[in-house]
């Protein structure tokens, strides 16, 4: 039963929605979220448009390589799993595995980002593929580069949290904030899966 009491650690057994304060968190999430899809849905569809249209630029089978953003995607999907990891942690009122498994999914974040800025400058240094080489380019930066930001955002959100809650313990007040932020980062990782089959996988089967 949500709410109900763990006796053996003090807290509820579903601290992030104990209170009224973590249920709406967790209902204006949701209201967040379903802007947030139709936004990438429209950039989707951009990109699903412009991806022909090369011009004098390189097209998709000829500029992608799939082993790099292959590890990109596994090294974001793990920090998927760190974070689920997380958030049982809390449940159990393990205030430092949490945190720990939180650090790992914030790091294993900034590779993935670093990997993608590293993406970003292979394709303009050695192939000339800048921003406004073709629309085909525009579009593939701005999707992607979208969810980058999202992703910076996330790193920034629970990076923030880990500092100011390092030594609060899991209380009633933060564990809806630290419960949104790791459904915040599920989501990143949805998005990333369908930007790495529609963007890469079929950009690199030239479809």
């Amino acid at each position: 039963m949500a709410g109900a009491i763990d006796t053996t650690k003090g807290l509820p057994s579903h601290p992030e929605r104990a209170t009224l304060e973590g249920k709406n968190k967790f209902l204006g999430f949701w209201f967040f979220l379903g802007g947030e899809t139709i936004m990438f849905a429209t950039f989707f569809g951009t990109y699903l448009g412009l991806r022909n249209g090369v011009g004098d630029g390189l097209a998709s089978n000829e500029l992608f390589t799939l082993p790099l953003v292959f590890l990109m995607t596994m090294i974001l999907l793990t920090s998927s799993l760190t974070s689920v990891l997380a958030m049982f942690a809390m449940k159990k009122n393990n205030f430092k595995k949490m945190m720990v498994w939180m650090w790992i999914t914030v790091s294993l974040g900034a590779i993935f980002l670093g990997l993608e800025i590293y993406e970003f400058q292979h394709y303009v240094h050695d192939y000339g593929f800048g921003f406004t080489t073709s629309a085909f380019s525009s579009a593939f930066y701005t999707l992607v580069g979208l969810h980058g930001a999202h992703v910076l955002f996330g790193l920034g959100w629970i990076t923030l949290l880990l500092i100011r809650n390092r030594k609060a313990g899991i209380t009633l007040t933060n564990a809806p904030k630290f419960y949104v932020a790791s459904l915040y980062w599920h989501f990143i990782d949805v998005v990333w899966v369908f930007i790495f089959t529609v963007v890469y996988l079929m950009g690199a089967g030239g479809y």
